[in-house]
């Protein structure tokens, strides 16, 4: 589903209050009651709002949205970000690269590198980097997930224990404001938490609109990662545990634009 920008505050809206109304809405952008209602069917129908009577509701923090829909939500910080990481990785490195809309992006980014060897537990990852003569692309076994074609599950756990690569980029559905990092899935979970665990250095990318959700499962805490690289970051906690746990934290700010 394509979103429109009208579309896309909706969502930012319903993000920052838990709710939106059709009236008000109609009032706020001058269209007609019929024109938001269409908006809120559409964004209902691709899972990002929940229909009310009389509006519709952000989903809840244990069911995440679908994933062709999160691609559209802060793309071009996305891609900023993505260009962002892919300055710190030098040609002939080893990384890992986990599941993930942002970490896509970075994948994306990587296309100029050279003598790269990419592990991936992504799917769309390992397609994309595999047109590339100059990057070799080694993909986990384990169990694919159809909604975003992550590979999960303990058999991806075991393959990822093999190696010990000198970067490691991971994504996060949420960011708390004590540092926790989460996630949906705890299949997901635990190939993210190997990843970590064998990376020289780490790092997190996720967009500013990650502080703005919940999730159930915890990946791990800010403090395990060396370099966050996120849009902006508007929660003083988190710049104070970047600060504490010694973690570069590098802001975009739609430099890359």
């Amino acid at each position: 589903m394509f979103l429109t920008d009208r579309q896309i505050e909706i969502v930012a809206i319903a993000k920052s209050s838990g709710r939106v109304l059709v009236e008000e809405l109609a009032s706020r952008f001058s269209v007609t009651p019929q024109t938001i209602r269409k908006d809120l069917n559409d964004l209902c129908d691709a899972q990002l709002l929940t229909r009310i009577h009389g509006g519709a509701t952000f989903p809840s923090g244990t069911e995440n949205v679908k994933y062709e829909a999160r691609r559209q939500i802060a793309a071009s910080e996305k891609q900023a970000i993505g260009i962002a990481t892919v300055e710190l990785i030098p040609s002939g490195a080893s990384l890992f690269i986990n599941i993930g809309t942002t970490t896509e992006a970075v994948g994306e980014a990587l296309a100029n590198h050279h003598e790269l060897m990419v592990i991936t537990n992504n799917i769309n990852v390992a397609n994309r980097l595999r047109l590339f003569p100059a990057i070799e692309v080694v993909i986990a076994g384990g169990v694919v997930r159809g909604s975003d074609g992550g590979i999960v599950g303990e058999a991806a756990v075991d393959f990822i224990r093999q190696f010990k690569v000198d970067y490691a980029v991971i994504g996060a559905s949420a960011i708390d404001i004590d540092g926790a990092l989460l996630d949906y899935d705890f299949r997901e979970v635990k190939v993210a938490q190997a990843i970590i665990a064998n990376a020289r250095h780490v790092i997190l990318v996720a967009d500013s609109t990650k502080f703005e959700r919940t999730a159930p499962v915890r990946i791990g805490q800010l403090s395990q990662v060396h370099t966050f690289i996120t849009d902006h970051c508007p929660v003083p906690s988190i710049r104070n545990l970047c600060l504490e746990n010694n973690v570069k934290l590098i802001e975009t700010n739609g430099r890359f634009r």
